[in-house]
């Protein structure tokens, strides 16, 4: 078994929680306005100051999408009859949001007190 770099490791830890937390984000701007594609990420990027980028939306609708979270349509953004896909969050993605926001904040407090309690042993070892 190869051995896995501090930058893989580093890595692989950014995108399993953008992973994990990319659907929650995209709900959430959803649910102040239908979005494109281009500007969920661009909105996404402004928020965070350039931290949280998400290249790979496209699953992540589709997929909200397929759990009945998300809905789409069309609209002519030109008079050449240009259209553009938008996407809105419905009514059980706004359920959903709900509970993934819950979850989200019991596991990072669950995490902190953890982080906190290692912190305090550290400091009482070195003391």
């Amino acid at each position: 078994m190869g051995r896995i770099s501090n930058k893989d490791a580093k890595s692989s830890f950014e995108d399993s929680f953008k992973r994990a937390t990319s659907p929650m984000m995209t709900l959430l701007l959803l649910n102040e306005k239908p979005m494109y594609v281009y500007n969920l990420s661009q909105e996404l990027e402004k928020r965070s100051n350039s931290t949280y980028k998400m290249n790979f939306l496209y699953p992540v609708l589709y997929r909200l999408q397929e759990q009945g979270y998300v809905s789409e349509y069309s609209q002519e953004i030109t008079e050449s009859h240009r259209t553009r896909n938008y996407y809105t969050i419905t009514d059980k993605g706004r359920e959903y949001l709900r509970y993934m926001l819950e979850k989200y904040r019991e596991l990072l407090r669950a995490v902190d007190v953890v982080i906190e309690n290692g912190i305090q042993d550290e400091k009482a070892e070195g003391a």
